[in-house]
């Protein structure tokens, strides 16, 4: 089981002049405890499940960027890009230039988007909810067409490419590996089965239900189920002085057997760091093996 750091929440006690510093503290940290992964939302407003939309929001490939520059070893990506959010070909050539500065340590998430509000806020794009999904899966095309060389052009329904040239091409191998967010049962795993190489699901009772359904896809599809990363959002509270940690141990063996490989969240109290040493000393070695 490997662990990931989401940072989703960037009110911090030392406000924005400090945001900056404390945050490359948090990668570092993070990047040294053992993590395998940091990610950060695609939001340009806070969403309702975390603070008011007035919270500090940070655009999301501006701060991979940043955080690629101070860690050496985690993975990056959004968890996850909304996909009206920027045109497929510009997508692409984002994750492409992250995963060239990062040396190969970038990953494209994915999902249909949701949060209309900021978006008609923003005045960004945002169709009905089955346009998103099919958008998605032209994008998801669209950028696998452009890293593995192929410079034709592309016509789809919504996205019209007329060279889908892409250089420098990503160091990943054969690309970045890209991770779909969401579990609708139809039309979600469908996509994961056919392009995707990892999930991310939310822990509920339903979640071995999902799995289920994602190796019927997989079936359908001619996909290998055991080859994609099963991953789950499981939000990380050590306590004042470390004392859940046996807890959070015994939680993620529960996903462990359930088949989930990585387990991603946020982390109670992160821009203190002591949370950080913690889960690296304590809940990163008691779950490596499982």
């Amino acid at each position: 089981m490997k662990l990931g750091l989401h940072i989703s929440d960037f009110t911090w006690p030392s406000g924005p002049v400090r945001l900056g510093p404390e945050l490359a503290d948090v990668a570092r940290t993070a990047d040294v405890a053992g993590f395998d992964r940091v990610s950060v939302m695609d939001h340009v407003w806070q969403i309702e499940m975390i603070g008011p939309p007035e919270h500090e929001m940070l655009e999301a490939y501006t701060t991979l960027g940043y955080l690629a520059a101070h860690t050496s070893r985690v993975r990056l990506l959004t968890l996850v890009t909304g996909v009206t959010y920027r045109e497929p070909g510009l997508l692409a050539k984002s994750v492409t230039t992250l995963d060239v500065l990062s040396g190969g340590r970038a990953m494209l998430g994915v999902g249909a988007a949701w949060n209309e509000a900021e978006a008609r806020g923003l005045g960004l794009f945002f169709p009905p909810l089955a346009e998103r999904f099919e958008r998605l899966e032209e994008t998801l095309q669209i950028c696998l067409q452009m890293w593995r060389g192929d410079d034709g052009p592309y016509e789809g329904a919504h996205y019209r490419l007329g060279r889908t040239l892409n250089s420098p091409q990503a160091p990943s191998r054969p690309h970045p590996p890209i991770l779909i967010g969401g579990q609708g049962e139809k039309k979600t795993l469908r996509l994961v089965a056919k392009y995707a190489q990892a999930c991310n699901l939310y822990a509920s009772p339903e979640l071995g239900r999902k799995l289920e359904v994602l190796r019927e896809h997989c079936e359908r599809e001619g996909t290998d189920y055991d080859a994609i990363e099963k991953t789950v959002l499981y939000n990380f509270d050590v306590g004042e002085k470390g004392e859940n940690t046996g807890r959070i141990i015994d939680d993620l063996g529960r996903l462990a057997e359930q088949g989930f490989t990585v387990a991603h969240g946020s982390v109670t109290g992160v821009s203190r760091i002591s949370p950080l040493e913690t889960i690296g000393s304590e809940v990163i070695p008691a779950v490596a093996s499982l």
